[in-house]
């Protein structure tokens, strides 16, 4: 049977896939996990609740707050919050878990439920496995004052908006650390909104803010940090300094200059890490990435003296690495952007502020980016394939070693087995667009061959 839980969370198609009943018996099975670990030490549990803007979040979000209620926990609901948001609460108000409605920047039929313990952090995997253990089992239900309570507390975004916004005065240890930047914001239709904007506001910036008119149903939809051209052309049309995306829970932020260029997240990573470097902040000299990061990051910290720790994709694992080194910064290519001194996940809104600082501090971003290069980097997918002898099939790996001797330095190569699907992931990295697709497709078709179900 495959395991309920994902990389981050559990996560599928509302009302087929991710049902009520589903969401009333993950909490349950969760609050009861959690109360058998010792994680509630013998006083009244609360958890703090929160999704993004999917119509289907209401009534997943009256079943979670339902079954963890049924259970005997509290619940304050704040409503719709970004995923850092509910993560930073569930600290600050020293609440015993922490739960999230949403699927990210998938499209809106979907939806999914992210817990997390106290003080903010993913479940690890052997809670995440206990609570699928306990899905369905029979328990004693509380009764009468033993219940729990569900109470309405959107007032506590405001808590949310000041922590970054105070995040962001410290790192720059400016006041008003984006006064005079003008930025155009997508928010997706999602969670960010409405607390995005007004973070960049509080901290000193002028706001154009777009796609933040969210109806349930048009939550990603052609907008935010998977689709960045209304955003670039809202960057031109109003000469802004530069403009951010989230997606739909706000765990994620790219950017574009004030050209309208693309800044992505390996970019961003980087910009961010020499700022670290020069305030002696950035712990190690290390910065953590995937797998999946461009050569040309790898590149760029090497110069400044920075290290680069590899992690899987994955923000979790990207997390695990730093908790294990004790490193302050990570992230993705796709703009998860981890700072360790004022989050416990990715955070898009905060990362927003703090580029929003290095233009005010530093100038234009293109030109802060500059010596960030982005080699060309091709992907090619191949289904049907067995995923598991990806690294032990011998022809393949002579094939591999072949095109890595070719690019020597010049380049990169990964083959990657997917997580869920019979799929293998072929990426080149070369100094041209036409030599990375000329090796991953010639690795492609070795793959095709050697790995055919």
């Amino acid at each position: 049977m495959a395991r309920l839980f994902g990389t981050d969370g559990v996560r599928g198609l509302a009302n087929k896939d991710i049902t009520a009943e589903l969401a009333v018996d993950l909490a349950v099975a969760a609050a009861h996990v959690l109360a058998e670990r010792g994680e509630f030490s013998g006083h009244r549990p609360r958890a703090i609740l929160g999704r993004d803007t999917r119509v289907s979040g209401e009534f997943l979000g009256a079943a979670v707050a339902a079954g963890l209620a049924s259970a005997g926990v509290d619940v304050l609901d704040v409503g719709v919050l970004p995923t850092p948001g509910i993560a930073f609460l569930t600290a600050d108000t020293d609440a015993d878990l922490g739960v999230v409605i949403s699927a990210s920047h998938n499209a809106m039929p979907d939806n999914g439920i992210k817990f997390f313990a106290r003080g903010g952090h993913k479940l690890d995997d052997a809670v995440e496995e206990s609570i699928e253990a306990q899905l369905g089992e029979q328990w004693d239900r509380p009764t009468g004052a033993a219940v729990g309570t569900i109470v309405p507390s959107a007032h506590l975004a405001q808590s949310y908006v000041d922590h970054v916004v105070s995040a962001a005065r410290a790192f720059a240890g400016h006041e008003a650390p984006l006064a005079g930047v003008s930025i155009v914001v997508d928010a997706a239709h999602g969670a960010a909104s409405v607390v995005g904007p007004a973070a960049l506001e509080a901290a000193g910036a002028t706001t154009i803010t777009i796609n933040a008119s969210p109806d349930g149903l048009n939550i990603n939809s052609g907008v935010g940090s998977t689709h960045l051209e209304s955003l670039q052309a809202a960057v031109a049309e109003h000469g802004a300094d530069l403009g951010v995306a989230f997606d739909g829970d706000a765990d994620r932020c790219l950017a574009v200059d004030h050209t309208g260029s693309v800044v992505n997240g390996d970019q961003i990573m980087g910009l961010l890490a020499l700022a670290m470097q020069q305030a002696g902040t950035l712990y190690h000299h290390t910065l953590v990435a995937t797998v999946m990061s461009n050569l040309g990051l790898h590149r760029a910290m090497k110069a400044a003296g920075i290290d680069i720790v590899e992690s899987a994709v994955g923000d979790r694992y990207v997390l695990e690495a730093m908790r294990i080194g004790g490193f302050t910064l990570g992230g993705e290519q796709s703009g998860h952007i981890i700072m360790s001194e004022y989050a416990t996940t990715g955070d898009g809104v905060l990362t927003a502020l703090l580029l929003g600082a290095q233009v005010r501090a530093g100038g234009e971003l293109r030109a802060q980016c500059a010596g960030i290069e982005t080699l060309p980097q091709v992907l090619i997918n191949v289904p049907g394939t067995d995923r598991s002898r990806v690294h032990s099939d011998a022809e393949l790996g002579e094939a591999v070693a072949e095109v890595r001797a070719t690019l020597g330095d010049a380049g990169r190569v990964l083959l990657r087995a997917s997580g869920t699907e019979p799929l293998v992931r072929v990426m080149v990295e070369a100094t041209s667009e036409d030599e990375a697709r000329k090796h991953a497709e010639a690795l492609a078709a070795v793959v095709a061959d050697r790995l055919a179900l």
